[in-house]
């Protein structure tokens, strides 16, 4: 049997560099937005994005 190569569900890294950067901070900004207007309405996805937000922040602070 050959080996498959699926693109579904892959991760492509962020390199360094400034493409980088800006990428992390759209992605925060991103994040943060969804969480703030899902904060009263559905706690738990609103918590999620908070999360990941905070994942992102960190990902950009450890690249700056």
């Amino acid at each position: 049997m050959e080996k498959q190569y699926c693109k579904v569900g892959s991760v492509t890294s962020i390199s360094t560099g400034s493409q980088a950067i800006s990428l992390l901070e759209y992605q925060y900004q991103c994040f943060m937005e969804r969480a703030s207007n899902l904060k009263y309405s559905n706690t738990k996805l609103g918590e999620f994005f908070e999360q990941k937000a905070k994942k992102t922040k960190r990902r950009l602070e450890e690249l700056v």
